[in-house]
């Protein structure tokens, strides 16, 4: 019938890398879709922030949002977009604002995964007002951290309920180390979560809409080596089931783009942290990962805008509930999660539509990612992370990775 533009808008933070990758790759893919009779098309913007009238239209199709977790002006824009414009946002705002780590951990063992025992700890602190004295004095009971210990077992985690970027995570042996965190804590609510010893794998799980990268973890390493460059460290089964438990996470909360940690231990996979719906996209921690992180962005934005996917409104949990309720075991019923998960990120017409239409992606990323362009976005970022000194130094050290992902076929 005719060409149509569909419009995608990047709501950005402190985002240089990825967002200058995903603008270059978009004008090398020269996009030209056929659907629904349309030849469609497409243009990237930057989403500024400025006053808005609520009854104002969006102009976009779909917005890639990193903002809604901690800028309350565009979270606010967005949700009007979604419920006047029919804007498509990843990630639903109203989740990413209701359902933090406490509530994962929750729904999560509801569904029956095995994550480890979890107490909540009221603060320490709490900000002044006139009710917060009388609350206490009536209600507060007084407790011993040591028992709570005790009870989950030492050594155990203390960290925030809401979590974000492992602040003020921290490990204790006994109950000096515990009570010392806790008084560390300030008005901080708490849990307090048992250690898995003696894990074997610590893994982290990026999903983004249907697709899933397992990337092998180390925690304590400096943070540019956190993401190791191996590949091959997961059997299938095991990759398989990982996807599964992301997926089954990312759908019942309404994330399309979420990442999963998971410890396995004699056999079994626990899922310790996964209420991460803005995840890290940067290059200076990704390095040999990115290229697929970007390719992902592009995959599941095109995907989306092209199809005119509906955006969910609103989280459905009951057919996840009724899954629960059956008499199964927990791999029987992670398969009939994942299925409820593979039809609402519509797996299959996804992978139909990238094999039809994006089938020179990975062609156009390998090409790029020799280019001066590329190279330059990764020094944008380490310039704006790094010391002057040491700009050089990391810039190569990111590059070289990136060429390693080349080298390797593009994995």
């Amino acid at each position: 019938m005719g060409e149509v533009t569909r419009h995608i808008g990047l709501s950005l933070g402190a985002d240089i890398c990825w967002p200058l990758c995903f603008e270059h790759m978009m004008k090398r893919l020269d996009l030209r879709i056929p659907h629904a009779g349309d030849t469609v098309r497409f243009e990237v913007e930057r989403v500024t922030i400025e006053p808005f009238d609520l009854r104002q239209p969006v102009k976009y199709d779909l917005v890639v949002d990193r903002l809604t977790h901690w800028f309350h002006t565009s979270r606010e824009w967005i949700k009007k977009g979604i419920l006047m414009d029919d804007l498509y946002v990843f990630n639903n705002p109203w989740s990413i604002q209701a359902n933090e780590k406490h509530t994962s951990y929750c729904a999560m063992m509801k569904l029956g995964m095995p994550i480890p025992e979890t107490w909540m700890i009221p603060p320490k602190g709490y900000v002044p007002s006139p009710d917060v004295k009388p609350t206490l004095q009536r209600y507060a009971k007084l407790f011993d951290l040591g028992k709570v210990g005790d009870t989950i077992g030492w050594p155990m985690f203390l960290k925030p309920y809401d979590g974000g970027g492992w602040r003020a995570v921290t490990r204790v042996k006994n109950a000096q180390e515990a009570w010392k965190a806790y008084e560390d804590s300030d008005t901080a609510v708490m849990h307090a979560q048992a250690s898995v010893e003696g894990f074997d794998r610590f893994v982290r799980t990026v999903g983004f809409g249907p697709q899933t990268r397992n990337v092998l973890y180390a925690p304590d390493a400096p943070l540019h080596d956190r993401y190791t460059m191996e590949t091959a460290f997961l059997s299938p089964e095991d990759a398989e089931h990982l996807r599964k438990v992301t997926l089954t996470i990312n759908a019942f909360f309404g994330w399309d783009f979420n990442s999963c940690e998971s410890l396995r231990k004699a056999g079994v996979w626990h899922p310790i942290d996964f209420a991460n719906p803005c995840p890290d996209s940067q290059v200076t921690s990704l390095h040999f990962h990115f290229p697929w992180m970007v390719k992902s962005y592009l995959r599941w934005s095109i995907f989306c805008a092209a199809t005119k996917r509906k955006m969910a409104r609103t989280l459905d949990w009951e057919p996840f509930y009724a899954v629960a309720a059956m008499d199964l075991s927990y791999e029987e019923k992670l398969d009939r999660y994942a299925a409820i998960a593979d039809a609402r990120f519509e797996t299959a017409r996804f992978e139909e539509f990238c094999a039809k239409h994006l089938g020179h992606m990975d062609e156009v990323a390998a090409e790029f990612f020799a280019t001066p362009e590329a190279k330059e976005a990764v020094r944008q970022k380490v310039l704006a992370l790094y010391p002057a000194h040491e700009v050089e130094r990391f810039t190569e050290l990111f590059w070289s990775r990136i060429q390693a992902w080349r080298a390797a076929g593009c994995p």
